[in-house]
């Protein structure tokens, strides 16, 4: 078996795949249908300083090779889950990291130092790219100015591995990317999902029901791989890839475009094994190819 094991700053994977947040629920829902401790890193669904309710109904759709959502957060808030579902997650065997949200740098940090006490989460993703809440989330993400600032506030309270998750819905995602990075960011994980709308043309009005969403799933796939493939190059911090990826193929698409790993969001909806799928398969084609380690063909691409 090739070596798949990969780095995110001090954040050691067993192998590059890990899941999305807000696709693999806390790990937990997924048990059945897959060995978690075969999973490089859990990513749970997206966590905030207060509850949240999320948007009204309807708000998935499906489109062509992909899906619509403005789900919007909805969460119960970070102390309901340091205190209910933190002690049913921290014995899993693999790197469980929560994604963190919110709708100022102050609610950001606040939060981030909350999880900062759970001794078996190692790590954060900030999620500066949620296109579907009405105040923060993507506001944040889509100047270099105020990622910084949220990265910043959450760097002077947070200490362990930071990962920044990025929105596409920008003009260069390379500079929102050096500037996390200038203010302290371990690594950045792209693409969130591209704003969309679907329409309903015998009702004659939107299918969502704030008519706009994150599309997601292979639509999406070779926009994320060439912005994974231009941040790559322009930090020297690790990246995770994702955005459509549903297969091995796909995944190793992302580690020769530069990603140290990947993560897999859309694709648990329809096959949820996919996770060790695709790790098996990043491990058959790297011995097929004669490749002992993983770490060998990432930025493959120049």
């Amino acid at each position: 078996m090739a070596n798949l094991n990969v780095k995110i700053n001090d954040l050691e994977l067993k192998n590059p795949v890990m899941t999305a947040s807000g696709t693999f629920g806390y790990g937990l829902e997924f048990a059945d249908f897959v060995p978690l401790n075969e999973i490089g890193g859990i990513i749970v669904k997206g966590t905030t300083l207060e509850p949240r309710q999320g948007n009204d109904y309807p708000r998935l759709a499906e489109t062509a090779q992909g899906m619509l959502n403005c789900v919007g957060l909805q969460n119960k808030g970070v102390d309901y889950f340091c205190e209910n579902i933190y002690p049913q997650i921290q014995n899993i065997d693999t790197n469980m990291i929560v994604n963190v949200s919110g709708n100022s740098p102050e609610t950001y940090a606040a939060c981030a130092e909350k999880i900062a006490t759970l001794d078996k989460i190692p790590a954060i993703e900030v999620n500066i790219s949620c296109p579907n809440v009405k105040s923060g989330g993507m506001a944040f993400g889509v100047t270099c100015e105020g990622a910084a600032s949220v990265v910043k506030a959450v760097r002077k309270v947070y200490h362990k591995t930071m990962i920044v998750k990025l929105s596409p819905n920008v003009t260069n995602i390379a500079d929102i990317a050096r500037a996390c990075e200038a203010e302290g960011a371990d690594s950045v994980s792209l693409i969130n999902t591209l704003m969309g709308m679907a329409v309903d043309i015998e009702k004659r009005k939107p299918m969502l029901s704030i008519r706009t969403g994150g599309l997601s799933g292979p639509a999406v796939k070779p926009v994320a791989l060439r912005m994974v493939y231009d941040v790559a190059h322009a930090v020297k911090i690790p990246v995770v890839g994702l955005g459509g990826i549903s297969n091995a193929k796909d995944a190793i698409e992302f580690l020769m475009c530069g990603a140290t790993a990947i993560e897999i969001g859309t694709a648990n909806f329809i096959d949820p094994a996919v996770t060790k799928k695709v790790k098996d398969g990043i491990n058959d084609w790297l011995e097929a190819h004669g490749v002992k380690d993983v770490n060998e063909i990432i930025g493959a691409i120049q």
